[in-house]
């Protein structure tokens, strides 16, 4: 059973079309533009891709994920340490998060619903951080990818 500080869910409804969102979510290079990741390699299911964030403040951290599900056009998803920032910490002992990137076509437009799920499983000494500071995270990421669809819509 999870609490409700084990799960984050965030939506908007963004003015593209779902093959857009869709790209703009699954492609590596793209998902970079907006997150603020420079990843190294392509989202393949049951495989690690890993990239350096480019955000100021946060440029110091390597970004890991494994791609759990690729379901075209519907879901995206994979695990990843959340809020692993401290370069001198070892986070592969820690169970990971799930993050998952809903789809639906709208009338509006493309709904985008992101949840991410398992902070109860986080070590209680980082827990309420990790979630608190994603929690912030994902409300600022889906405005990137919003301005970033907008901006790609209008060029």
């Amino acid at each position: 059973m999870s609490s409700n500080s084990d799960i984050i869910k965030k939506q908007i409804t963004l003015q593209a079309p779902l093959n857009r969102v869709w790209k703009a979510l699954t492609d590596y290079k793209e998902f970079g533009a907006w997150f603020g990741v420079n990843l190294q390699s392509p989202f393949v299911a049951g495989e690690k891709t890993v990239g350096q964030i480019t955000i100021p403040g946060y440029d110091h951290i390597v970004m890991e994920v494994e791609v759990h599900e690729i379901q075209p056009e519907t879901l995206f998803s994979f695990y990843w340490h959340p809020y692993a920032i401290d370069p001198g910490c070892d986070y592969s002992q820690e169970k990971p998060t799930l993050v998952e990137f809903q789809l639906k076509e709208t009338a509006e437009g493309t709904l985008l619903t992101v949840i991410e799920s398992g902070f109860d499983a986080i070590p209680a000494v980082r827990r309420d951080e990790a979630f608190r500071m994603n929690d912030k995270g994902w409300t600022g990421q889906i405005k990137n990818i919003e301005t970033y669809l907008n901006e790609s819509i209008q060029t």
